[in-house]
């Protein structure tokens, strides 16, 4: 007899746990997808063309993960399926209680059902919480690849907030290619920097068919990147899995889902930000990689800022506007851009939230806790309208801008900007560069 199953998700792993272990099987009858995190995503359907026409023909709805108890009861769901990351442990039991006390099994898949294997060396990066520096381990990594004369393409975690055929695959070359896929901001931040350094990023909905593509790149494939998003473990199965923590959140390494699954599966592990956090968070995490880790091999690093304007911080009033994950569901008080503004003698850090409007101001009900900062949210048209009003309502001197992109390219901004980068500096040995010297040699990718 057929299980009926509900995915909980957040439009990215539920939808590859689906297509990797659900789709095609008979044995099962995904009734629902429910949607958190990510705002306006519940109200679709996950496409029959995706979903496969055979069993579901009418496509798969897409509920609020909030009405989850009802929908395992009208449903007549027996498991849910919990597909999604960066959550604390407490959450997830929570969630465990939630379905159990409504009748169904709660399961989490792991890697064994849910990695694809592909024809290419892979590289895998991933990290214990959003906001570790994941994104600039893998920009690291790539760089010293095409040094060696390699062709990378680079895979990204799902962000598929549009149209879902639309967006089974998608791939990245020029600036123009995110106009083309109407990209959120969100997503501009990801591919953007890959871009613009001359590699070619693919994301979308379908990884299996993702892959195949990436392989024969018409630019030329030596080696998949796949740069990881929140905390999620690979959908690609790693020939080298690098994984990046935070001493600025120590123990988050070993409380959160799945940072503790990246953490345990590690080859290599970046302990990143060693320049600003104390002596002793770096051991606690230190600490707690040994034990629950302890063949990885640790990197120390760092992520040094650059800031090309600096006279237009010192004794003024500025809003700095960051990373929008980083410093929602990732929990951070302040980020690169507030660490450059008070490095380089801001007069004040200007308060957003009497100025916000619409999604911002609804981004700081659902995040109360964020610091004295404007988050760069941006999944959707109102929401980049928002932000443009705040930042436009906002009385100050300047804008520091520490998002991966050029946020005035997509908003117009009133005011003077202050453009803030980080990128992974290591510290000593070992290091990125001979961990991968030994990694093209074992796969014989010397050109």
């Amino acid at each position: 007899m057929k299980k009926n199953v509900i995915i909980i998700g957040a439009a990215g792993r539920d939808f590859h746990n689906f297509n990797t272990y659900y789709r095609g099987n008979a044995n099962y009858n995904v009734v629902a997808f429910t949607a958190a995190q990510i705002p306006d995503i519940d109200g679709r359907k996950y496409p029959k063309e995706l979903a496969g026409e055979d069993l579901y023909p009418a496509g798969i709805p897409i509920y609020a993960e909030q009405d989850l108890p009802k929908l395992i009861k009208d449903l007549k769901a027996d498991d849910c399926v919990f597909s999604y990351s960066d959550v604390p442990y407490p959450r997830v039991m929570t969630m465990s209680a939630i379905v159990n006390a409504a009748g169904a099994n709660f399961i989490l898949l792991g890697p064994a059902d849910t990695m694809v294997k592909s024809t290419k060396p892979v590289i895998a990066v991933g990290a214990t919480r959003t906001g570790c520096g994941k994104s600039q381990t893998s920009r690291r990594i790539i760089e010293i690849l095409m040094e060696k004369g390699l062709k990378v393409v680079a895979i990204r975690h799902p962000m598929p907030y549009g149209d879902l055929n639309a967006q089974k695959v998608q791939r990245f070359a020029t600036v123009e290619d995110l106009k083309k896929h109407k990209c959120t901001i969100e997503e501009m931040e990801e591919y953007e920097p890959h871009v613009v350094r001359g590699n070619v990023i693919y994301a979308g909905v379908d990884y299996e068919a993702i892959v195949r593509a990436a392989e024969v790149d018409p630019s030329g494939c030596d080696v998949i990147l796949w740069d990881g998003g929140n905390n999620d473990f690979p959908f690609y199965k790693p020939d080298l899995m690098i994984g990046v923590a935070d001493p600025l959140r120590p123990g988050a390494e070993v409380s959160y889902y799945p940072g503790e699954v990246v953490a345990r599966i590690s080859d290599v592990i970046v302990i990143n930000k060693i320049d600003s956090a104390s002596l002793d968070n770096i051991n606690a995490v230190r600490a707690n990689l040994a034990r629950i880790n302890p063949k990885a091999i640790i990197v120390d690093g760092a992520s040094p800022l650059t800031v090309d304007k600096p006279e237009l911080i010192r004794g003024k009033r500025v809003l700095v506007v960051e990373d929008g994950p980083t410093l929602t569901h990732g929990e951070m008080k302040i980020g690169a851009g507030v660490v450059a503004a008070l490095k380089f003698g801001a007069g004040e850090l200007v308060d957003p939230r009497p100025y916000t409007v619409g999604k911002l101001s609804e981004t700081f009900r659902i995040y109360p806790n964020i610091g004295t900062l404007l988050p760069a949210m941006g999944y959707g048209d109102e929401q980049v309208r928002d932000l443009e009003k705040t930042i436009e309502n906002t009385p100050c001197d300047a804008v520091v801008i520490a998002t991966p992109i050029d946020l005035s390219r997509i908003v117009k901004i009133n005011k003077p900007t202050v453009k803030v980068g980080y990128d992974l500096q290591e510290i000593g040995t070992p290091n990125l560069s001979g961990i991968l010297d030994e990694f093209v040699k074992k796969h014989n990718l010397v050109k």
